[in-house]
């Protein structure tokens, strides 16, 4: 007896990847959340034993509190942004895609978490997924991880489904052309004197781990002027090359613009420069408005909303700037949303 749904006309499964969130800005929620985030190997790389102490004897005593005041500050009616814009994306990607698919989208840590995306598409018939994490430059960290545990759901399955994961998409002309539509009119109307291309950090040790040759990246000054086999898995090159993909888009002149990195942990040596030094640099000579874009991240989140758009501009304010524009993520905007369209269309 043949089955009544064809392999061949059963709807692909789009599974799309955030890194998470606490359910609730409450400090229990938080410090579960970090508990989740943090345990994580590839995020804290370091020797189970020392992560264990760090984690236990000096993050989670001390950072929930201040984590969930962060959390309070950007937490809206409907719940954390970073939900509230991947769930907006995850409609409007079903909507541009139609009947032939089925989108829904997981958390790395936290809810909606990735085992129960992955059985959701498969108990609507979904026989073949494709799966993007929503990290447009690849890292051990979030790309990598995400990744990991979706391997390892699906290979637990009895049944194991055909799945196709779609690349890092730093250099994704959808991507980059959505950006720049989001950037463009806030650029022009605001006049800044200065913008910053601000990353989310990564420790050197991690960099470092992703070059075969183990002596080219951060080797020099200008290991990430261009991709090239050597560096096309680096992170850091990878945020460089956005970097100079919206720089051809917005027609910036050079010297306009700078390339940072933010978010960053004490323990290690993170890459740099850093955003929160630069700033007091960019007063000194003379920069005053100061527009701020994040192309590490789809989605606006704590990283973005609270880290530069609340304390970054009270940083930028008290070393003698006058203004500070944050330009929202790409979030779920049309653009975007058939950029993922496109990209989900092409794994096939």
């Amino acid at each position: 007896m043949s089955s009544s749904l064809p392999i061949s006309s059963s709807p692909t499964g789009l599974l799309l990847i955030q890194l998470g969130t606490p359910e609730s800005p409450a400090i229990p929620d938080v410090r579960r959340y970090l508990r989740e985030f943090l345990s994580d190997p590839r995020v804290l790389d370091m020797p189970s034993i020392a992560r264990f102490l760090l984690l236990n004897a000096i993050i989670l005593p001390f950072r929930p509190k201040k984590s969930a005041e962060a959390y309070e500050k950007i937490w809206t009616a409907e719940g954390s942004p970073l939900t509230v814009h991947t769930a907006a994306l995850t409609e409007h990607v079903q909507t541009i895609l139609g009947e032939g698919y089925r989108v829904a989208f997981g958390m790395r840590y936290g809810n909606p978490p990735l085992a129960a995306a992955i059985e959701g598409l498969i108990a609507q018939g979904c026989g073949r997924l494709v799966i993007i994490p929503l990290f447009p430059q690849y890292a051990s960290a979030s790309s990598g991880s995400a990744l990991a545990k979706t391997f390892e759901i699906v290979g637990g399955r009895t049944n194991v489904p055909d799945v196709v994961t779609v690349g890092p998409f730093f250099d994704n002309p959808g991507f980059l052309q959505a950006a720049a539509d989001i950037a463009k009119p806030l650029l022009e109307d605001f006049a800044p004197d200065h913008i910053l291309f601000s990353y989310h950090g990564l420790p050197e040790s991690q960099i470092k781990k992703s070059d075969p040759s183990t002596d080219w990246c951060l080797g020099s000054a200008s290991c990430c002027d261009e991709l090239n086999r050597t560096n096309r898995s680096c992170y850091r090159a990878q945020c460089f090359a956005t970097t100079r993909g919206l720089v051809g888009l917005l027609n910036l002149e050079p010297g306009s613009f700078t390339t940072t990195f933010q978010s960053l942990l004490a323990g290690q040596r993170w890459i740099e420069p850093h955003t929160d030094t630069i700033m007091p640099k960019l007063t000194g000579q003379g920069v005053r408005r100061l527009a701020v874009l994040t192309p590490a991240f789809t989605a606006d989140c704590l990283e973005t909303i609270e880290e530069i758009g609340i304390r970054g501009k009270k940083q930028w304010a008290e070393a003698g700037g006058s203004e500070l524009l944050r330009i929202p993520c790409v979030n779920a905007s049309s653009p975007w949303a058939n950029a993922v369209a496109q990209m989900a269309r092409a794994a096939h």
